[in-house]
Order: C-alpha cells, then sequence, then structure tokens
C-alpha cells in the first residue's frame, strides 16, 4: 500500500471517529431530553389525576346535594 492511501485511509478513520464521538455526544443529549420528557410527563399525569379526583369529589357532592 502506498504512502498517501495509507494516509487516505487514516484520515477516512479519523472522520469515522470524529463522527461516532459526536454520535455518542448527541445520543447523550437525546437520552437527558427524554428524561425531562418522561419527568414533565409523570408530573403532569400527577396533576391530570389530583384535578380528576376533586372533579369526582365536587361531583359526588353535587350529587348529594340534589338528593336533599
Amino acid at each position: 500500500m502506498e504512502q498517501s492511501e495509507v494516509q487516505a485511509l487514516a484520515d477516512k478513520l479519523d472522520r469515522l471517529i470524529e463522527h461516532c464521538q459526536k454520535l455518542e455526544r448527541d445520543n447523550a443529549t437525546l437520552r437527558e431530553l427524554q428524561d425531562d420528557w418522561n419527568r414533565e410527563r409523570a408530573q403532569l399525569m400527577q396533576k391530570n389525576d389530583h384535578a380528576k379526583n376533586k372533579i369526582e369529589a365536587m361531583i359526588g357532592r353535587l350529587r348529594a346535594l340534589e338528593h336533599h
């Protein structure tokens, strides 16, 4: 193999390594975003359940008032 071919192969390998490192960074960032979204989703579901329980309690009280 000629020196220029070895150098071309080394350059391609360097680009591949850089690309893999970028993908690893991007993947880490996406995992952090996913964790953030999952936490926010859990909080919203908890708030939704709380609101649902309050509404159900209000409906129960209104029904009880109807019967009196």
